[in-house]
């Protein structure tokens, strides 16, 4: 329980810093709305773009102009933030007993590296849960100010839930990651050099559907957006998929965890 504590302590400025950039992307975001539904060059511009540049900027699949089109093409630069977010706090709560010099402090409590490692999990999954929370709360309030925008309200839910998934699984990525016995400091740069891989990986087979056999190798591309707007929800099979191989990770994190010899 002190563990916990202290995480969550030694947490709490980054989880205000990344809680408030959240909410400013969404409202800045979403703030930009009026212009683009309102037509005229705004909406041209988007309008003549070709397929291919759609693609690229996330909105293919989306009438910018509808709220709910809108507020999936803004949803996919909020994934990406929450999925790096996500793996360097999974790489955090490893690496910076390391980085801060606390290793051997922390070994001499009288507990298990198992038991450290799951207070650590659970602080950080607690961190997860409420920087979701924080984005469902703006992005419900910012929707409420647009005529129409309580019919978004179950399409904003669905998609941060969908996002709170693939945020456990980034999670678990992480934590894997800084498990291992290699540089902790080259592991935050590397974990979010993946995502950043995979979120391009997913634009990339957005270009057209030969690609799409590669869609597996990127978790953006796990949850289907166009049908979250459709009102179709989550794809049960995936969600079971995509929770069972987080708990693989975190099963590999505590195995390489236990094992590792750790620097002090």
């Amino acid at each position: 329980m002190n563990i916990l504590k202290h995480e969550m302590k030694s947490n709490l400025k980054s989880l205000l810093i990344w809680s408030i950039s959240m909410a400013l992307l969404v409202i800045s975001g979403m703030g930009k709305y009026t212009a683009y539904a309102a037509g005229g060059d705004s909406s041209d511009i988007f309008d003549k773009m070709p397929h291919t540049m759609k693609a690229l900027f996330g909105f293919a699949s989306f009438d910018v102009k509808t709220l709910s089109g809108f507020y999936a093409f803004l949803f996919t630069y909020i994934a990406i933030t929450l999925a790096i977010h996500a793996v360097l706090l999974g790489n955090s709560i490893v690496a910076k007993e390391e980085r801060d010099k606390t290793t051997e402090f922390l070994m001499a409590k009288p507990v298990s590296r198992r038991a450290i490692l799951t207070a650590k999990l659970l602080s950080a999954a607690i961190n997860l849960v409420l920087l979701n929370a924080v984005t469902l709360v703006s992005s419900l309030l910012i929707a409420a100010s647009f005529d129409g925008g309580s019919e978004l309200t179950s399409v904003i839910i669905w998609l941060l839930v969908s996002m709170l998934i693939l945020q456990v699984l980034f999670l678990s990525f992480g934590t894997l990651l800084a498990s291992r016995k290699i540089k902790t400091k080259a592991t935050g740069s590397i974990a979010s050099g993946i995502v950043i891989a995979t979120y391009f990986l997913a634009k990339i087979t957005d270009l057209t559907d030969r690609l799409n056999f590669l869609n597996i190798l990127s978790p953006f591309k796990y949850f289907s957006y166009p049908e979250i707007i459709k009102g179709n929800g989550l794809n049960i099979f995936i969600v079971v998929l995509t929770l069972l191989l987080s708990v693989f990770l975190i099963w590999g994190a505590y195995k390489l965890y236990t094992k590792r010899d750790l620097a002090v």
